[in-house]
C-alpha cells in the first residue's frame, strides 16, 4: 500500500512539473525592450507616461538617436534646434525616473540611418518602437514590429472637448490657410483659428468649431470669440 501511495505521489509531482514547464516560456520573466525614437523624445510627453508607471518594459535609447538629436541641436533651424535640445534634456530626465529603467545603447551610431537601426534592434530583440513618426510606423507594421504611438494613447485618454466650448489660447504662428493663426493646447494639440493671422503673440478667447483626429495627431479648428459690445 505504501509503495502504491508513493507511486501516485510521484505521478502527481511529475504532472505538476510538466505543466509548469509547459507554461514557462523563455524570456517570460524579462521585460521587453522599447526603443525610443527621436520624435518621441522631442515630443516630451514620454516623461509623463514614464512617471505614471504604465510603461511595461525597459526604455532603450540608441546612440544613433542621440547623435541625430545632437545634429538637430547644432543646426541652423532655430525651431528644430530648440526642440532637439529639449529632446536631449528629456533623455537625462528619463534616466532619473524611478518607475522605469532607461538604457543608452551604443549601436555604433552614424553608420546607418536611425530608422534602420531602430527597426533592426527591435526585430532582433522582439521589442517595440516608441515613435510618433507615421512613416516609421508603417514600415514597422510591414516588418511585423510592434509600435507604440503616444498620439494613440492621447486619443484614448484625451479630455473631451465639444464644439462650442471656449478657452483662452495664445496665437503662436500663422496657419497654412488664408488668415489663419495657430496656437497649441497644453498637450500639444494644434488649434487653427480663423482670422487670427494678425494676432500672433496675443491671447484670445476662442470657440471650438470642428475636430480632426488621426493616428498622426489631432487638430482643432476654432474661431475668435468677439467680446460683447457694451
Amino acid at each position: 500500500m505504501e509503495l502504491f501511495i508513493l507511486l501516485i505521489t510521484l505521478a502527481i509531482l511529475a504532472e505538476t512539473t510538466f505543466l509548469s514547464i509547459k507554461k514557462f516560456k523563455p524570456g517570460q520573466g524579462s521585460k521587453r525592450k522599447i526603443y525610443v525614437d527621436t520624435s518621441a523624445l522631442i515630443d516630451g510627453r514620454i516623461l509623463n507616461v514614464a512617471r505614471s508607471g504604465f510603461i511595461d518594459g525597459d526604455l532603450i535609447v540608441l546612440k544613433s538617436v542621440l547623435l541625430e538629436l545632437q545634429l538637430l541641436a547644432d543646426g541652423k533651424d532655430s525651431d528644430k534646434r530648440t526642440r532637439a535640445r529639449a529632446g536631449l534634456s528629456n533623455v537625462s530626465e528619463l534616466e532619473r525616473v524611478v518607475n522605469v529603467n532607461t538604457e543608452i545603447v551604443d549601436d555604433g551610431g552614424g553608420h546607418k540611418k536611425v530608422d534602420e537601426e531602430l527597426l533592426k534592434f527591435a526585430k532582433e530583440n522582439k521589442g517595440a518602437i516608441l515613435t510618433l513618426d507615421f512613416n516609421l510606423i508603417k514600415v514597422a507594421e510591414a516588418e511585423k514590429i510592434e509600435t507604440l504611438n503616444i498620439n494613440d494613447l492621447a486619443l484614448a485618454l484625451r479630455n473631451e472637448f465639444l464644439p462650442g466650448e471656449k478657452m483662452k489660447l495664445k496665437i503662436m504662428d500663422k496657419g497654412s490657410g488664408r488668415g489663419q493663426g495657430v496656437g497649441h493646447l497644453p498637450d500639444g494639440t494644434m488649434v487653427v483659428v480663423d482670422n487670427a493671422a494678425n494676432k500672433i503673440g496675443k491671447e484670445l478667447t476662442v470657440e471650438f468649431v470642428k475636430f480632426h483626429e488621426t493616428s498622426a495627431g489631432k487638430m482643432i479648428f476654432a474661431r475668435i470669440v468677439n467680446p460683447r459690445k457694451k
